[in-house]
């Protein structure tokens, strides 16, 4: 894809994005924060490749039928920014935070004492998440994070 193809995927996208979280608070910037990492990663040659047009199209109209209406699209969207948003706070925690809950006796929301999944099991407490994603993503043509 061009450089001005890619300019207008993600505004396209990010517009997408706006309105069908409905510009609430924590949702944008999650959501924001997404594109902007995906974006990142293929203009770096990262993990994820390129997306085509057709997907770009496809993912644009998943978006606006999750604006329109609160039905099945709308929640996968909301279902996983929410989940986008817990693991950046779970990424967030810092040694002191630990620390804290531990000597509190604080448990987390996991229940655990304040450990992070991903440091527990080697990363792999996602990984089944990440597997239905991938299956949505290639069954629909779409390119959702």
């Amino acid at each position: 894809m061009a450089t001005q193809d890619i300019i207008h995927a993600y505004r396209h996208l990010y517009r997408g994005l706006l309105r069908a979280v409905q510009y609430s608070v924590p949702a944008r910037y999650v959501a924001r924060d997404q594109l902007r990492r995906a974006f990142r990663e293929d203009a770096a040659g990262g993990v994820a490749a390129a997306p085509d047009k057709d997907a770009i199209r496809r993912t644009i109209w998943f978006l606006d039928a999750a604006a329109k209406e609160r039905g099945l699209e709308h929640k996968i969207l909301r279902n996983l920014l929410k989940v986008a948003w817990y693991r950046r706070r779970q990424e967030k925690t810092t040694w002191k935070m630990v620390q804290q809950r531990l000597s509190h006796g604080k448990k987390g929301p996991s229940g655990a004492t304040g450990l992070r999944h991903s440091d527990e099991d080697g990363g792999t407490s996602y990984r089944h998440y990440n597997m239905t994603v991938a299956m949505l993503n290639k069954t629909m043509g779409l390119c959702l994070r």
